[in-house]
């Protein structure tokens, strides 16, 4: 069994009583549909008999017929129900799963590629339960209908027999035709889609390089394929369904026929002629499935889109906890990481004592920031463990690990709806205002929020914010829930000078005190810490401090063509500078 098909039997689990309650219904509605021919049938045979029980068949008829609706209408209702609920079930799945893996495995899928799985495949695939409740039921007008028509007369069963080997052979062409040309339509979607929103990100940098018509051109690329794999889908569906309906009424016509010559023989009588004509009228909707089977083919081809967000490798969490007030003890036992089959972290040892501050250096390349995600468990390490004040960070809770290791990036994605509530965006209790301002301050950032219109309470998409403002503001959201361990991933890399040296003075005075790991470019950074680790190829070249390792002029070029580095020297201790 695939995923798909695992993910879409969770789906119908997920609704069973709604979709049983579909089967249901649009079940009773096919047995109202099968016995309304008969009651009909033998209300005829009394009326032409003038027999006074004729008028309580005549009500057990409108009896029939207000049921049928009734249900056909409830199965309606129950339908869009079931399907809603199957679509967000769905997508709280895999967004669930996409947003449990490592970050690294959910880039493998494009932002327009995972909005077009999450939207509209999700909701075609969570159409499937209820198609396939209906469906099966769809199934039995047909088949009792052909069964009732041996029952009244065998001839009249036999002449609509003869037509469906050619439709069953039409039915089959078109499920395995269809498959493959929705599954090509729909890849040919997810590309626009991911074409476009890549632009979309970019706009600025478009607009500036005079590309625009390219990148329409590019966006675009793909339609000739959507629309010859559009016209091929619907082609087959269109070609199946015509041919379809042009069988169906020469095997209605053709039991009626047969059905007037056994009448005239005196083997049928009225009612049954009536009864015969429309049970082969139930008996020709065989070629209505082909529209529930067109539903369940594009259905599965999309559930199978959408399941493979559920295949990423989940990131695994414990049910732990740290040690209470820990100090921070940071240590990597032998840790190596691979990407893409190649170890771009190999073998690392490190131990940062508690409470202190250590710099990552190296050229690029070196697996500076894999190194942090990997410290903070954004990342698994494929050998070795990382551990936390002695517990291996596999073993505590999710949640709780979050709130004990912080992070901010050079690249920071804010969160909620003012400047406000994007500082006190993060795991744990929610921070007061004093809080949420003196993280601000200590980046650096109160002053441009001063200036904003509301201030702290200024929406965040109106606030015209730069990208050292950026930057600020998700270091002041790294503060905000600082724990035992701070991770600066180039955090401070849009910063000028005077404001990075600001943010370092109040990292070490104002925030809670804590082991900080600094990923830095920048001399001056690293002046102020108590230890450097230097990265080479992914390998730990060297450990101590930045005097120590400036005497290496291999060191030193992990520097040159930095703004503060271009010297050749490290900054003077500040009770030397003062």
């Amino acid at each position: 069994m695939t995923t798909a098909d695992r993910t879409l039997g969770a789906a119908a689990r997920h609704s069973a009583g709604r979709t049983a309650a579909v089967l249901v219904c649009s079940v009773a509605a096919a047995g109202a549909a099968l016995a309304e021919p008969a009651v009909l049938g033998h209300t005829l045979e009394l009326l032409l008999r003038r027999d006074p029980s004729a008028s309580a068949w005549i009500a057990l008829c409108a009896a029939i017929v207000t049921a049928e609706v009734l249900l056909d209408a409830g199965t309606a209702a129950l339908t869009g129900t079931v399907g809603a609920r199957s679509t967000a079930w769905l997508r709280r799945l895999t967004l669930g799963r996409l947003l449990s893996a490592a970050p690294h495995h959910a880039a493998r899928f494009a932002p327009g590629d995972l909005a077009a799985r999450l939207t509209a495949h999700a909701t075609e695939a969570a159409t499937v339960p209820a198609t396939a409740a209906t469906g099966l039921a769809a199934l039995l007008p047909p088949l009792g209908g052909l069964a009732a028509l041996f029952v009244i007369d065998v001839w009249t069963a036999l002449a609509f027999v003869a037509g469906l080997p050619l439709l069953l052979l039409l039915l089959r062409a078109f499920a395995r035709d269809s498959s493959t040309s929705v599954t090509r339509y729909q890849k040919a979607q997810l590309g626009i889609a991911e074409r476009l929103v890549e632009t979309l990100a970019g706009a600025r940098t478009i607009a500036a390089a005079g590309t625009t018509d390219r990148e329409r051109r590019r966006i675009l690329k793909g339609l000739p394929e959507l629309g010859v794999e559009g016209r091929q889908m619907w082609r087959v569906y269109g070609a199946t369904v015509a041919r379809s309906s042009a069988l169906m009424p020469l095997l209605l016509y053709a039991v009626i026929a047969v059905a007037g010559f056994r009448l005239a023989g005196g083997a049928l009588g009225v009612g049954e002629l009536l009864a015969a004509s429309r049970y082969a009228a139930l008996a020709a909707g065989m070629g209505a499935v082909t529209g529930q089977l067109a539903a369940l083919v594009r259905g599965r081809a999309a559930a199978g889109r959408t399941a493979e967000l559920l295949d990423l490798p989940q990131l695994a969490q414990g049910t732990g906890a740290l040690p209470p007030e820990g100090p921070g003890t940071l240590e990597l036992r032998g840790v190596t990481v691979v990407r893409d089959g190649r170890a771009v972290l190999r073998g690392i040892d490190l131990v940062v004592p508690g409470g202190s501050t250590a710099a990552v250096v190296g050229r690029s390349g070196s697996g500076k920031s894999l190194l942090a995600a990997v410290a903070g468990r954004l990342t698994a390490p494929d050998e070795g463990e990382v551990l936390l004040d002695g517990v291996p960070l596999a073993a505590p809770d999710g949640a709780r690990l979050r709130r004990e290791v912080g992070y901010a990036f050079d690249r920071p994605a804010l969160f909620g709806a003012t400047v406000g509530e994007a500082i006190a965006f993060g795991a744990g209790p929610q921070p007061d205002s004093d809080a949420v301002r003196a993280a601000a301050r200590s980046a650096g950032a109160e002053d441009f929020i001063r200036r904003l219109p509301e201030g702290y309470d200024t929406p965040l998409a109106d606030a015209p914010l730069s990208g050292g403002e950026y930057q600020r503001l998700g270091l002041a959201r790294a503060f905000c829930h600082a724990g035992r361990l701070l991770i600066l991933d180039d955090a401070t890399s849009g910063l000028d000078t005077v404001t990075a040296h600001q943010v370092e003075r109040a990292l070490a005075r104002e925030v809670r005190p804590g082991t900080r790991l600094v990923v830095a470019h920048r001399v001056s950074s690293v002046t102020r810490a108590g230890m450097v680790v230097w990265l080479d190829e992914g390998r730990v070249r060297a450990v101590g401090t930045h005097r120590e390792l400036w005497r290496d002029p291999a060191y030193r070029a992990v520097f040159s063509g930095t703004a503060d580095g271009a010297e050749g020297k490290p900054e003077p201790r500040p009770e030397v500078a003062r």
